[in-house]
């Protein structure tokens, strides 16, 4: 059986690192994702880059040589994925306050990040009855899959999370007397600054989950596992099971929600125009636009043509990205 390479590759990375002069590193960045025909997005900010990039395995590879060519990302990680299309239409480097939105000014996760635990050590320890186990991540993602016995703070967004600890820590809240903290997200990047921000917080005891979910699911054989449900991905799989297998969940492509069954079979359900989350919230103009884009996605799918779609009309719904936890999308 001969074996076929994959046409393009897929990573995603991030690394909390003092960078003072992110600023003066966008514009040669740039110029090597350009150079080597890799698209995504990279974000840069003080304190790191968090990102996706994909194009062909040599592409990607040199970039990657490039970025760890610098001492401070010497020790960049990242993880990959094959697919036999591109995923993004454009490549950008922006520079940005954060590489994943928090909002609270003083925090270093490159020094002050919780406790790693790595996905063959999870299970003993969210089994812990004396361990509050929280789920990061936001209330769609949540909705679709989590761990066992994980709390679900029910954000829109992860810059919600700070307010949420805060009224948790009051008497009553299940933070109250700082417990021992177990908290988890997709990759593992929201939660090296959720760890840092309960340390600040007087929270001596506080893990993460090492590698994310993604990693536990790729590692943990689905008959010893304690997750339940599908894991949401930022990538055109949508959801991803035990082994990273493809999930059951489509996109809607108006609002970005994730779609089971249920919402799928809802005559609310209009492909490419609405769904049961984003019915109504569009004039008719909008949703004539939005049918106008899929028919014309269509066609160029029919024709073997890539299509340069558009960020959507009147979009308010969460905004996700192929392979990360970034603030937008490429």
């Amino acid at each position: 059986m001969s074996f076929s390479p994959p046409r393009f590759l897929t990573a995603a990375l991030y690394q909390f690192v003092d960078l003072p002069d992110f600023a003066d590193l966008r514009a040669p960045l740039q110029a090597q994702c350009d150079a080597h025909g890799v698209r995504g997005m990279l974000l840069l900010a003080h304190e790191g880059i968090n990102g996706t990039i994909a194009g062909t395995p040599a592409g990607v590879q040199a970039v990657l040589d490039w970025l760890r060519s610098d001492s401070r990302f010497a020790a960049l990680q990242h993880k990959e994925a094959a697919t036999d299309h591109m995923p993004f239409y454009r490549m950008r480097v922006r520079l940005k306050k954060e590489i994943v939105t928090l909002g609270v000014p003083g925090l270093n996760p490159a020094r002050n990040a919780g406790q790693y635990v790595k996905p063959q050590d999870w299970n003993a320890l969210i089994t812990d009855p004396s361990v509050v186990v929280i789920d990061t991540r936001n209330d769609y993602e949540v909705g679709i899959g989590t761990f066992e016995r994980a709390i679900n703070p029910h954000t829109r967004s992860f810059a919600e999370f700070p307010a949420w600890v805060a009224q948790q820590s009051q008497p009553g809240g299940v933070l109250e007397g700082k417990p021992k903290v177990a908290m988890f997200c997709t990759g593992g990047i929201r939660c090296e600054k959720s760890t840092a921000l309960l340390k600040s917080q007087g929270f001596d005891e506080v893990y993460h989950l090492e590698g994310g979910i993604l990693k536990y699911l790729e590692t943990v054989p689905e008959e010893d596992s304690r997750w339940r449900g599908e894991c949401f991905v930022f990538d055109e799989r949508v959801s991803v099971g035990h082994g990273l297998t493809q999930g059951s969940y489509q996109l809607c492509r108006s609002c970005r929600m994730p779609l089971g069954e249920a919402e799928l079979a809802h005559p609310h359900y209009v492909r490419g125009v609405s769904c049961p989350y984003c019915h109504g919230t569009r004039t008719p103009e909008q949703e004539r636009a939005l049918a106008e884009r899929e028919r014309q996605m269509q066609l160029a799918a029919q024709r073997g043509q890539e299509h340069i779609g558009a960020r959507q009309p009147g979009s308010t719904a969460p905004v996700t990205t192929p392979y990360s936890e970034q603030d937008e999308a490429p």
